[in-house]
């Protein structure tokens, strides 16, 4: 068996096999084309581990290698390179140094999701996109609006961006000047565009993903429907490689830093370098619970978000929820049940 180890990058990938002892069998250039990475593992034992780190564009370099009957194994990029701590760094010292760890067994790996999955989750990735969009154009309307000091006529309209919002807008337009009307114009033409995409993708969804026990069960949590069930599930995957609730809630970025010495302890931002799109996902049914707390007073996440805004304002109470639902996810998806209220025996489905 041979030990082996890619430095990918956008075009090409440097490849350094190893054998058993460590002594370097060979190291090579290989040009990024499909094939190409096939070719060139077909020359070593099948069974061989291969280490890439994560980038951008490993879902492909995967599958070949997987074609190639050998053992991926997805690294952490980061991890990787503090264990390592090279002062110089090479193409072939990365590929090297992967291969150390991977002599070592101290290679810090990452869950490879299967094909279908990988596959799956382009769906409400691409939503997620939409989404953004649809949120950034919606600020840069309102501040339109806010800049010529049309907001008093929405002071009675729930949505601006309802049927009533939109007909209001358009009966605005004409106290605008010309090309701030133009812009606003624009804006509401892309806005309208977003929101066709991005209902076309939910309705992909919802032929592709037929709520199964996984979907029905976080659905049961405060804040979670059928979209951001499915973002969960996906991205979570084998709920068993995490090995607690806190662990799920630290790879879905709800979890702050958190900086100690002596008897001081305080608590900093969010990581960055965690699942964004489960950490999108948490963020959005925090941020629901927080705009329905009136309606469910009583349920503990309305608690959690009402005790924490009142001492450190509404994102840390965000984020504070997120962690719940979060920690909860992997209890409701470890023990198979649905979420249990505190104190609540019950809960009624238009409160779910």
């Amino acid at each position: 068996m041979h030990i082996i180890a890619f430095d990918s990058h956008k075009r090409y990938t440097l490849a350094s096999v190893q054998g058993i002892d460590g002594r370097i069998i060979k190291e090579a250039r290989i040009n990024h084309s499909r094939g190409n990475i096939l070719c060139f593992l077909k020359q070593w034992d099948k069974g061989s581990p291969v280490a890439i780190e994560t980038i951008g564009n490993w879902y492909w370099i995967v599958e070949e290698i997987e074609h190639a009957q050998m053992y991926p194994r997805l690294v952490h990029a980061r991890k990787a390179k503090l264990m390592l701590g090279m002062i110089n760094k090479t193409d072939k010292l990365d590929a090297r140094g992967l291969n150390k760890l991977q002599q070592t067994g101290t290679l810090p790996t990452v869950w490879i999701p299967p094909l279908e999955i990988r596959d799956k989750r382009e769906l409400p990735r691409t939503r997620m996109v939409f989404a953004h969009q649809r949120t950034r154009l919606k600020n840069r309307i309102h501040s339109v609006i806010d800049k010529y000091g049309l907001q008093y006529k929405f002071t009675d309209i729930s949505d601006t961006f309802g049927k009533e919002g939109r007909k209001m807008i358009q009966e605005s337009l004409v106290l605008l000047p010309e090309q701030t009307r133009y812009a606003l114009e624009t804006l509401l033409h892309h806005l309208d565009e977003v929101e066709i995409q991005a209902g076309r993708i939910e309705k992909r969804m919802k032929e592709v993903f037929h709520p199964n026990e996984e979907t029905k069960l976080l659905m049961t949590m405060p804040g979670i429907g059928f979209i951001l069930a499915v973002v969960i599930s996906l991205e979570v995957g084998d709920v068993s490689r995490f090995s607690g609730p806190e662990r799920l809630a630290s790879y879905s970025g709800v979890v702050p830093r958190v900086h100690a010495s002596g008897d001081k302890v305080r608590y900093g931002r969010l990581r960055p370098d965690t699942n964004r799109y489960l950490k999108w996902a948490f963020s959005e049914a925090g941020n629901s619970v927080a705009a329905n707390r009136e309606k469910w007073p009583h349920r503990h996440v309305s608690k959690i978000y009402g005790r924490v805004r009142h001492r450190q304002g509404h994102a840390k109470a965000v984020g504070a929820v997120a962690r719940h639902l979060a920690e909860a996810t992997y209890w409701i998806l470890t023990k198979r049940e649905p979420y249990k209220e505190r104190g609540i025996s019950r809960v009624s489905r238009t409160e779910a």
